[in-house]
């Protein structure tokens, strides 16, 4: 190969006027990769004979839709001093080739872009078939039998990741040229298929809906750009359900009224009002969006907030099946039974319980409602009901189970997913069998879910919802339990007095402090909670490292990985989420075989979170995880997710993040032996009460707040409630 001879005494950036100069060689190894945007890194052997140098390497930057390891390219643009890594080739356009020589088929299969090949079965592959390899799998995948170790499934399996890899690659050019990067690129292809480009072209709006992680703004962009004009209905038809979905994820509102939505769809879009009344009406003649009095609605979020009010009402209004329960006798004899003596508020609780088809039961943490939970399931135990016990996470389905000593599931899994059905077996036409039902962590649970849980229930049954209002509320949309307390149409006790008290203590003390508003309380000595105090980011990452690697397993014997949590209020910035986790991972776990995904090494052993509902592989938006094996060979990851193993391929690591690091809201549901939390004033604009009241609630044995008191000051004092925008409690009222 050729390569132009680099100016050193020259230093160009990327917008001087500079004539092109090229770089062509194959590409001996990736250094840094973004799959988001195609930002790449990497090492090129070229050849510079007029040097008098056969071999030379040189370190090429620039954005690519697709690149592996053995691939030979091509490269127009600029040579650059770099201030910190020296000469570079800053490329403007890259053009990457299949390679032709053995040792570059090797390197290319090597690279981990064809499932079912590593690097040994690759070194295999073209010890039998030599230069021919590529032309074998594309055209005569068959023979890969003949090598040795290669059965039907993994000849199966090479053949269609070839064949996937070919139809992404074409995908990937096209999109990158519209602005797309890889990891986006791959999730379309897998959603259409070889029809994507035509897809894309017709309707790029579509991906809004149709592919995770894609949004109005990236599917805008392409839609300008493949020629569909800036006023066309089709883009106002799709601001305008943009709009209402923001207002949705961002806000937790179920509707917005018509003035807002035309206001904010304007601002967004840049087009006259009188296109989108026009847009407006085509919505709802369709009815994907749905207008009550001056409320707009995603169709959805209507129904589900008006089948729910309507199943709630039928459950109150439907008699139970079985014998009523002697309420008075039953708590007694659960005393008993349990070897404890009930408050008056738990007694309360429980008569309402027992007496009311559907009750409620709230309060904040050591106020016994866990105790309420298990006298419930000893009272309908012993009547030989059939009691099904849930919750919206399975750390909480587990606590519960240990509890009780009853079987707990998450609400998808009592639900059960079928991928072939697209939706839930148990639904309105097919409900669950079942006599009581008891929901724990029910702040959690957003309108959607609600109502798919509510449609499944038998108008018989008996439902008690139990849940902390004064934590942060869903991540989806609705605001469920305050809304279903405040109709005043279902039962409800609210528990106040705190019982769960160790020779310590702290930590609910404190949450119950920071719940009123109140300075949290410290004491020398030994104690569940400590507060650290200090200003500078920098700082607080140090400690941080040093408590969760040093500290916590010296003074408290707690293992860092599986039991210490730390949880911070945002995802970007110093003390966020990802900058946290990389700082962390380099501490606990930092060497060992590993899959890359962008600038993250997923190993043996590490903490992971998933990031959205998959069904298929029946683990959820915000299931934690561990990675328990690493294939280098199949490029796979088998993460264990409360004891089960999954299995992820390199191509679905976009659903997984390290989370040795987790925001507050991801930690709902979830209680950990240690937490460290996170205060600073980096996070001003999330610092409210029932957000540090979350994340301390999270702590089973030990808490420590790590940061400023001025940060902790202004989240106890922030207490403004963002109201959101729901018409639950309206329709209860009715």
């Amino acid at each position: 190969m050729t390569m132009s001879s680099p100016n050193s005494a020259t230093t160009h950036s990327p917008s001087e006027a500079t004539p092109s100069e090229t770089v062509s060689g194959t590409v001996e190894s990736i250094v840094y990769r973004n799959d988001e945007t195609g930002y790449t890194v990497c090492t090129v052997k070229t050849r510079a004979a007029s040097r008098g140098n056969p071999e030379e390497f040189v370190t090429l930057v620039g954005n690519c839709a697709a690149m592996w390891e053995g691939e030979e390219l091509h490269a127009e643009g600029q040579w650059i001093r770099h201030p910190s890594h020296g000469q570079q080739f800053q490329a403007k356009a890259i053009t990457c080739i299949t390679p032709t020589s053995t040792e570059g088929i090797r390197r290319y299969l090597s690279s981990g872009m064809i499932k079912g090949i590593g690097p040994k079965f690759a070194q295999r592959i073209v010890d039998t078939f030599g230069e021919q390899t590529l032309q074998i799998i594309d055209k005569e995948s068959g023979r890969l039998r003949e090598v040795e170790g290669i059965g039907e499934g993994r000849r199966k399996l090479i053949k269609e990741s070839w064949t996937e890899q070919s139809g992404v690659r074409e995908i990937m050019i096209f999109l990158q040229s519209h602005g797309i990067g890889t990891a986006k690129a791959s999730r379309i292809f897998r959603q259409y298929g070889t029809d994507a480009i035509a897809i894309v072209k017709r309707n790029p709006y579509r991906l809004c809906e149709d592919v995770w992680g894609i949004g109005f703004k990236t599917a805008d962009g392409i839609a300008l750009s493949v020629g569909i004009p800036h006023d066309s209905e089709v883009r106002a038809r799709a601001g305008l359900i943009y709009t209402l979905q923001t207002e949705a994820d961002d806000g937790g509102h179920c509707f917005t009224v018509d003035a807002d939505l035309l206001l904010h769809a304007q601002e967004l879009l840049d087009i006259s009002v009188e296109i989108l009344a026009d847009a407006l009406a085509k919505e709802f003649e369709k009815g994907t969006l749905v207008k009550e009095e001056n409320r707009i609605y995603l169709r959805d979020l209507f129904r589900a907030e008006a089948r729910a009010a309507d199943k709630l009402r039928r459950l109150l209004d439907t008699p139970r099946t079985f014998v009523p329960i002697d309420a008075p006798k039953a708590l007694a004899w659960a005393e008993g039974k349990m070897g404890l003596r009930l408050a008056p508020l738990q007694r309360e609780a429980l008569d309402n319980a027992i007496r009311s088809k559907v009750s409620i039961i709230t309060g904040g943490p050591g106020v016994g409602k866990t105790t309420i939970i298990r006298a419930l399931t000893e009272i309908f135990g012993a009547r030989k009901l059939d009691i099904r016990l849930a919750a919206p996470t399975g750390r909480a389905a587990k606590r519960m189970a240990d509890a009780t000593g009853h079987e707990a599931q998450t609400i998808h899994r009592l639900l059960k997913f079928n991928p072939s059905l697209g939706g839930f077996e148990f639904n309105l036409e097919n409900p669950m069998s079942g006599d009581c039902f008891i929901l724990d962590e029910t702040s959690m649970i957003d309108i959607r879910l609600m109502d798919q849980f509510l449609q499944a229930l038998p108008a018989s049954v008996t439902l008690i919802l139990v849940g902390d209002t004064d934590q942060l509320p869903s991540v989806g949309p609705g605001n469920v339990l305050r809304d279903l307390i405040g109709s005043g149409a279902i039962p409800c006790c609210r528990l106040d007095t705190i019982f769960r008290q160790d020779t310590s203590g702290l930590i609910v003390r404190n949450a119950h402090h920071v719940n009123h508003g109140e300075a949290l309380e410290t004491r020398e000595g030994e104690s569940d909670f400590y507060f650290v105090e200090t200003g500078d980011p920098e700082k607080i990452i140090a400690r941080t490292v040093e408590l969760m690697t040093q500290r916590i397993p010296h003074k408290f014997k707690l293992d860092p990985l599986t039991d210490v949590q730390v949880l911070t209020p945002m995802r970007k910035n110093l003390l966020g989420t990802e900058n946290l986790n990389e700082v962390i991972q380099a501490a606990l776990n930092p060497a060992g075989p590993s899959l890359v995904r962008g600038c993250t090494h997923y190993r043996r052993n590490d903490r992971v979170m998933q990031l959205r509902n998959n069904y298929d592989k029946e683990v959820f938006n915000g299931d934690i995880g561990f990675i328990k094996e690493v294939d280098e060979e199949d490029r796979a990851l088998v993460v264990l997710f409360d004891g089960r193993p999954v299995r992820y391929a390199q191509s679905e690591l976009d659903e997984l993040v390290l989370a040795y690091a987790c925001s507050i809201h991801k930690s709902q549901g979830s209680e950990y032996p240690a937490v460290i939390v996170l205060m600073h004033t980096q996070h001003y604009k999330l610092l409210q009460r029932n957000l540090l009241y979350t994340a301390i609630t999270r702590g089973k044995r030990l808490v420590l707040v790590v940061g400023s008191s001025r940060a902790v000051h202004i989240a106890i004092k922030a207490n403004q409630v963002r109201e959101r925008r729901t018409t639950l409690k309206e329709r209860l009222k009715s």
